[in-house]
């Protein structure tokens, strides 16, 4: 008989916060279905629930918030959203995609390259902890940021700095991150959950639906929808089926596998 697995989410209500953590620790809180659907589902429960007032994201462990998606999930043939259409369209780690109306915090406690990065983009506040490291390296293997990272980021940074970033695929840390703003504050690793959940309560406090039309103004959120972002994806999916066609996408991830140099072709 079999132990069975441990759930890929965790939530945790305190007082009017809900805490979720990725909880894969053993594959640094990467992305599969289950992540997709455990983080989905967590952020309709906290919109759907009046007492819940706002949201923190963190990964389990003290390496990883999130390495990106799971690719070993996707080397066995696994799907990394769930086939129902609905829960599929709220996006990468069903976060991207998935505007609420409650204030969400990223509490990052480690590397959050990739889609981990991604997922603190599309966070409306981040507290980070001095170990954390950011950054979009899919030009390295022949992708593209494409869970928002490539638009987000230069919406949230200065625009010549985040091209930089996003050309060369190199990280940056947590402290150059809150130099550039895309963090709010930098702490020590062993007191991130406790600043994350005082932040929250200094939101908590104020009244909920007034925080709730601020940030839907703010972000131009319209029946759980931002509109002003539907060009972005529009684009972003055109580039993604050209992209994933050509000889390099194949080549980047082949290269990472084998360990050496990519060789590329521009085909």
């Amino acid at each position: 008989m079999t132990d069975e697995a441990p759930p890929a989410v965790l939530t945790e209500l305190r007082g009017n916060v809900l805490l979720i953590t990725i909880n894969r620790p053993q594959a640094r809180n990467a992305v599969n279905a289950a992540v997709h659907l455990g983080i989905g589902e967590a952020l309709e429960r906290a919109e759907a629930d009046p007492e819940i007032r706002v949201v923190i994201l963190t990964g389990a462990g003290d390496k990883a918030f999130c390495a990106g998606a799971d690719l070993v999930a996707l080397s066995r043939g696994e799907r990394l959203a769930p086939q129902d259409k609905t829960q599929a369209a709220w996006g990468f780690a069903g976060f991207v995609q998935h505007p609420i109306s409650k204030p969400v915090i990223a509490a990052v406690n480690g590397f959050a390259l990739g889609g981990g990065t991604e997922l603190a983009l599309a966070s409306d506040l981040v507290i980070a902890a001095q170990t954390a490291q950011f950054g979009l390296p899919e030009v390295k293997r022949g992708i593209m940021a494409a869970a928002g990272g490539a638009f987000r980021l230069i919406q949230q940074v200065p625009p010549k700095i985040a091209l930089e970033y996003l050309m060369t695929g190199e990280p940056f840390s947590a402290a150059r991150a809150a130099e550039l703003g895309l963090v709010n504050k930098v702490v020590p690793a062993d007191s991130l959950l406790d600043e994350a959940f005082a932040l929250a309560a200094r939101i908590a406090a104020n009244a909920p639906l007034s925080v709730q039309a601020s940030k839907r103004i703010a972000l131009q959120i319209i029946d759980h929808h931002r509109a002003a972002e539907d060009g972005f994806w529009a684009q972003n999916a055109a580039e993604m089926r050209v992209l994933m066609q050509s000889d390099d996408a194949r080549e980047g991830p082949r290269a990472f596998a084998e360990k050496r140099a990519p060789v590329w072709k521009a085909q």
